[in-house]
């Protein structure tokens, strides 16, 4: 009985978060107007592809995803190159001031995001950077959430591994490419994924820094999407879809190796 009760439980809140989600991919297939209607239809009486296709020949949509998928690889790819060698230098490597250096990196943790927003504008606003992808490229190449994560993970490799590499006469950039990384593995799937969602969502950084529609992400394009067609209920409902879907698939597919090296990292050192 117990177990019938959690189970029970634990399907109607899976329902009760999945049932939006489901209704906004319903609603994005129904024709112009009918999403509008009380009491508004669960699944569409005459699915139609019209709003996805006004969706990528009026609203420019297709030129939003292209920025998005640019700018989420190219963060991705920067932010596992230096978050893996920053952590596993913090981890492994002795070097002076080494664990004051990795204090003042946990430190801006609690710092809000919002707080450095305005002298970073002004910094690129110099530097030439403002309605560029460098813009909103830059600021993510690492973080320091991600550097702790590896950090904690690579604590567990045995430094006589590094040791007798070392003895052998192997170079510090050889270690590093040919025995940690494929240590490091299940911590790069999460990192890579943690900082694509993170990325391909966010919404502040690059409202601020873009300025112009040709560099607009997802996001962006989304908003402006519901200024210009707040009545268009069916065409927002598709525009959520394209933005929402690609990421919500790519987490479902790879969730297990997420969750894997959150709580393999988790009980390193």
């Amino acid at each position: 009985m117990a177990k019938v009760l959690i189970n029970g439980l634990l399907i109607g809140a899976a329902a009760v978060a999945l049932f939006p989600l489901l209704w906004m991919l319903s609603a994005s297939f129904m024709p112009p107007g009918a999403a509008d209607t009380l009491p508004p239809p669960l699944w569409p009486a005459h699915a139609t592809l019209h709003n996805y296709h006004e969706l990528f020949r009026r609203a420019g949509m297709g030129r939003y995803l292209l920025n998005s998928l640019l700018v989420a690889t190219a963060i991705t790819l920067l932010s596992l190159a230096l978050n893996l060698m920053a952590g596993y230098a913090f981890a492994k490597l002795r070097f002076a001031g080494r664990r004051g250096w990795f204090r003042a990196v946990l430190g801006t943790l609690v710092i809000p995001a919002q707080v450095a927003m305005l002298p970073l504008f002004l910094m690129f606003k110099y530097l030439g950077l403002v309605n560029s992808y460098g813009g909103v490229i830059v600021p993510a190449m690492a973080s320091a959430f991600g550097i702790f994560l590896v950090r904690q993970y690579a604590r567990g490799i045995p430094d006589e591994l590094l040791e007798a590499a070392r003895i052998d006469g192997a170079g510090e950039l050889h270690i590093f490419t040919r025995i940690v990384l494929p240590l490091l593995k299940p911590i790069v799937a999460t990192l890579a994924i943690f900082t694509f969602l993170t990325a391909w969502n966010d919404f502040m950084w690059p409202l601020i820094v873009l300025t112009g529609q040709e560099h607009e992400t997802l996001p962006l394009g989304l908003a402006a999407l519901a200024r210009e067609h707040a009545q268009d209920s069916e065409l927002m409902m598709a525009g959520a879809v394209v933005t929402v879907l690609p990421v919500l698939l790519l987490f479902l597919a790879l969730q297990r190796y997420y969750l894997q090296g959150l709580l393999l990292g988790s009980v390193k050192g």
